[in-house]
């Protein structure tokens, strides 16, 4: 009896070093290395933003804006999503100020941190008439970009143009299309797809750039640059200037929508969120 243990417990470490071998999964190749599944908000939504703080906005089937701490609990809900028709961007970018944008109605809903409606601006009222990116800067007011005149600007929530940069075109060389504008650490990351970052200070003065080409969902949070490109999460981080790519899990083909801050991967499915550490 004694025997026939020994045999078969050999024969099972044999099996499960040779696991690969016969086509049997190892138990750890069945997990994303870089990537721990931390928890998952069950529902029916469409879209995803987190803001540095580890909040988590949720854009429900039902036109719904739902607010979930770090922990998945429920903390505020806003159900005029649709006021305008489909908004264009979601900006989270400053917790106690979100940005509904509505592109094809040239008007934003300012939302406080209960998601409750605060203020609306129309920017045709103010001659702004083609806003791709927007996003709330860090002393409360907003930062824009007009495609009209290619200038990054700062407008007050009564529409008034408080500064402008001068004219990217002039800058850059070329016309940019800036797809995202993030306010963060005393700094303005203008992304163009095609051209990478324009980094500007707070006076709207160009001061860097960064080539980063063709990438999406960018988010930045604890001083690191965070975006996707294909399969791939691409982290940059801004103190020691280096960059790291993830292969993204298997899982994340079938998503919706997807965003990375704080160290985290939040891979939005047709049932759930699922949120991921990233190591």
């Amino acid at each position: 009896m004694k025997k026939l243990f020994t045999y078969l417990l050999l024969s099972g470490l044999y099996l499960l070093a040779n696991a690969q071998n016969y086509g049997v999964p190892n138990p750890a190749s069945t997990s994303d290395s870089g990537f721990t599944l931390l928890k998952s908000i069950p529902g029916d939504f469409q879209q995803v933003k987190v803001d540095v703080l580890d909040n988590i906005y949720l854009i429900t089937s039902g036109n719904q804006l739902k607010k979930f701490n770090s922990n998945g609990d429920s903390l505020a809900v806003f159900n005029e999503v649709k006021k305008y028709g489909n908004p264009t961007y979601l900006d989270v970018s400053n917790p106690l100020k979100l940005l509904l944008y509505y592109k094809n109605f040239a008007t934003v809903l300012i939302l406080d941190r209960q998601l409750s409606q605060r203020n609306v601006i129309n920017f045709r009222k103010q001659n702004i008439f083609s806003v791709n990116a927007i996003a709330t800067s860090y002393d409360n007011q907003i930062w824009i970009f007009d495609e009209q005149d290619f200038k990054l600007k700062k407008i007050s929530e009564e529409g008034a143009v408080l500064l402008e940069s001068t004219d990217l075109r002039q800058l850059a060389g070329q016309a940019p299309s800036l797809q995202q504008i993030i306010d963060s650490d005393g700094l303005v990351y203008c992304y163009d797809p095609n051209h990478g970052f324009y980094i500007f200070d707070y006076y709207g003065a160009l001061k860097n750039k960064l080539p980063f080409l063709h990438w999406e969902d960018i988010a930045i949070g604890r001083n690191v640059i965070a975006g996707f490109s294909e399969n791939h999460l691409h982290r940059y981080a801004l103190g020691s200037l280096t960059e790291k790519d993830y292969a993204l899990p298997a899982i994340s083909k079938e998503r919706i929508s997807i965003t990375s801050i704080n160290n985290k991967l939040y891979i939005l499915r047709p049932t759930r969120l699922d949120i991921y550490l990233v190591k």
